[in-house]
């Protein structure tokens, strides 16, 4: 009886780790690129209490076993990069990526960092950088007389002076990354990720090459949140929660019912 309450908490503390999944989606539901996690669990280890073709005391062998599982844990928690909404913002410093990749993103401890949030801003000095300070990757710099900026589908960046009258003049290109398991990377906050031995090497080229994806000037790529789909699996959630505290309750139940039988 007691492993019929062991075996119902591990499913309580499976569904509450599903809530906090489904909680964090939603939280982020308006976070510029963020990707939504998906939460998967295992079945736990069994015990046997009669293996598979033993026979039987008249020597015949039985085609079934008995098993008793233990419950349930957390799998894995995994990032899904499927393509988020895009909008419309009409700021020429908003890029978003439309298909794979991933921008570069330079840390102050030299690290090179990753992410799909396009909402770039201008430094005092005219670099672009990320809404944390973050100096894009490679670094592109734009004069200070600058008065429109131009960005192509696969990344070449031009502006116009306001003391030039003659073509856009070209300042840098973005480049972008991809990886052969992006669900494989970590996790940083600030919509950042890191590589990890996971997510394998990044691969770098330019974008609408090499099946990284294109950029689209003045739009941004929303969260890819579904909320419906997550309210129906926060109830699906909560009502497994309360099937296995019911689970709780009976097997306390049977414990109680046994310990106040009389001879």
């Amino acid at each position: 009886m007691l492993r019929a309450l062991r075996t119902a908490a591990t499913g309580m503390f499976a569904q509450e780790l599903q809530v906090d999944t489904i909680s964090n989606n939603l939280a982020n539901v308006n976070t510029t690129g963020y990707k939504k996690a998906k939460i998967e669990f295992q079945d736990l280890l069994y015990q046997t209490r009669r293996a598979l073709g033993v026979a039987n005391t008249q020597g015949v062998n039985i085609p079934t076993e008995v098993q008793i599982g233990h419950g349930t844990a957390a799998g894995s928690v995994q990032k899904m990069f499927s393509q988020g909404d895009v909008n419309a913002t009409d700021n020429p410093l908003d890029i978003a990526i439309d298909g794979d990749g991933f921008f570069q993103i330079l840390k102050n401890d030299g690290r090179i960092v990753y992410t799909r949030d396009g909402s770039f801003k201008v430094s005092a000095d005219g670099r672009l950088v990320t809404s944390g300070g973050y100096v894009l990757e490679p670094e592109i710099t734009l004069p200070a007389d600058t008065i429109s900026i131009n960005i192509s589908l696969s990344g070449v960046v031009s502006v116009t002076t306001s003391g030039d009258t003659s073509d856009p003049i070209e300042v840098g290109r973005f480049e972008l990354v991809r990886f052969m398991n992006p669900a494989g990377l970590e996790s940083l906050g600030g919509n950042l990720y890191q590589a990890t031995i996971a997510s394998g090497e990044p691969f770098v080229g330019t974008p609408g090459t090499d099946n990284i994806g294109r950029l689209r000037q003045g739009y941004l790529e929303m969260s890819n949140v579904q909320v419906v789909e997550e309210m129906i699996n926060m109830i699906v959630a909560q009502r497994a929660y309360e099937i296995n505290s019911k689970s709780v309750r009976t097997a306390e139940e049977m414990l109680n019912t046994a310990s106040n039988l009389r001879r």
